[in-house]
């Protein structure tokens, strides 16, 4: 039965202190985010027993409230019930605090999971299209020259080629700046005419300038953190240049001034870093693979799950995109995923077998055509493994072990879809398929089997009918 979000969005804001304790509030993909102005006055036990609530989370002056895949519709709600719109104070929520270690840490990790998640569905989309034109090559269907294979092709890769362009429209939202402004930005890293003049740069080994000074060459489409450091460089810019701009002369003078600050420095200083600061994530990622091997593989599907509950999975986004750009394919951190995922639909299909609750056995099955399905793993990771806590061993050995043979079978995906029974095709190796294929069915298999049986021998307390 479809849960009435206004009821459950009232009693979130019953035992969470009120509309006038909050200070702000966004969501992403899974959770409602609250900065509450005191913390102290939620009742965090009260809030878990929601009818609705998957869970809780506090992490970097968040209160944050797990949903599920019906978080869009619970903000909805809560800005309703709260009588203000996307664009009150409330819900964009300004809380100065001193910065610390702790508090960067959290908001960088903020800027990308908050920037981020609103392109997945775009990410996703865009990947699913180039696996399917992928797979019409293999099958002899679509010749790779024809017009029909190119214009499909382009279709999946315009989510990835213009990624510079949504990521600056989505982090000006997250550091309140002007999206537009943010956009033509990012357009000038990936217009044709920049384009070129980098290509002849790299072919003719010389050199660009700008003013004098030297422009290093570097190819911005697929990227992710040279836009999104430029679109927080931008808020301070626009701020700076509205303060000095008479009023009569805003309308014309502020954009044509943030436009030529800016854009030079996203050109000589600000995107040629972010590729360096990326492109030492990726040789970080790629040297801890050549050391460990599949123990690498293994050890991330072991803490996959862990990095899910503290939003810290976002972080690899960038990395894969960049991976995939760069070399085709990625073979850490989405092989790892298999086990991980499919592990938590395993577990739960274990407790909706074992478990004498109808409610928990409606929420985890629920949970396993998620994980299983979609690739969407939060529902049974909040709603049945960390809820029961035992299931949650059960899904972490399970990630190693299916994480070591994925490494070992040397795995790798294509593009960048949450795997699942359904996506494993990512990580079908158009040189050798076959082989590929009967790894990805035979993980897949033990994914499910493995974490079923380790729920089932180690067990979990079941909760009593009358307890929520």
């Amino acid at each position: 039965m479809a849960k009435d979000y206004t009821v459950v969005c009232k009693k979130i804001l019953e035992h969470i202190g009120g509309i006038e304790n909050i200070a702000s509030v966004t969501h992403c993909m899974t959770r409602l985010r609250f900065v509450l102005k005191d913390e102290s006055l939620a009742e965090d036990e009260a809030i878990k027993a929601v009818d609705g609530v998957m869970g809780l989370v506090k992490q970097g002056g968040q209160y944050q409230v797990i949903i599920g895949n019906h978080v869009g519709t619970a903000y909805q709600e809560i800005l309703k019930l709260g009588n203000f719109g996307e664009q009150s104070q409330i819900a964009k929520g300004e809380k100065k605090e001193p910065l610390t270690l702790k508090k960067i840490g959290n908001n960088i990790l903020d800027a990308i999971v908050g920037t981020m998640s609103p392109l997945i569905p775009a990410i996703i989309g865009g990947s699913m299209v180039k696996l399917l034109v992928m797979l019409l090559g293999m099958a002899g269907i679509l010749h790779s020259d024809s017009e029909t294979y190119r214009i499909i092709n382009t279709i999946g890769d315009g989510a990835f080629y213009f990624l510079p362009v949504m990521v600056a429209a989505s982090a000006a939202k997250k550091f309140k700046t002007d999206m537009f402004l943010a956009i033509a930005i990012a357009g000038v890293l990936i217009h044709p005419d920049f384009r070129a003049m980098m290509e002849t740069v790299t072919v003719g080994d010389t050199a660009a300038h700008f003013a004098g000074i030297p422009i290093a060459s570097v190819k911005y489409t697929y990227t992710v953190i040279p836009s999104l450091c430029m679109t927080w460089i931008l808020s301070y810019i626009e701020r700076g240049i509205d303060r000095i701009t008479p009023a009569v002369t805003k309308n014309f003078l502020k954009p044509m001034l943030i436009l030529l600050i800016a854009a030079p420095i996203a050109i000589l200083i600000i995107g040629p870093a972010g590729i360096f600061v990326g492109q030492g994530i990726s040789a970080f990622v790629f040297f801890v693979q050549s050391k460990l091997g599949f123990l690498a593989v293994g050890i991330m599907g072991a803490i996959w799950p862990l990095l899910v509950i503290t939003g810290m999975h976002r972080v690899f986004t960038p990395t894969i995109l960049q991976t995939i750009s760069e070399t085709g394919m990625e073979g850490t951190v989405m092989p790892s995923e298999i086990g991980a995922n499919l592990s938590l639909g395993g577990v739960s299909l274990a407790v909706a077998l074992k478990t004498k609750n109808r409610e928990l056995r409606q929420t985890a099955l629920a949970a396993a055509s998620s994980a299983l399905i979609a690739g969407t793993t939060e529902p049974a990771l909040y709603g049945v493994a960390v809820r029961l806590k035992r299931p949650l061993l059960a899904s972490l050995i399970t990630g190693f072990v299916c994480g070591c043979l994925a490494g070992i079978g040397g795995l790798a995906s294509r593009s960048m879809v949450s795997p699942s029974v359904l996506t494993g095709v990512q990580f079908i190796d158009p040189a050798n398929p076959g082989k590929s294929i009967a790894w990805i069915a035979g993980i897949t298999v033990l994914a499910v089997i493995l974490s079923f049986i380790l729920t089932l021998v180690i067990g979990f307390e079941d909760i009593p009918e009358e307890e929520r």
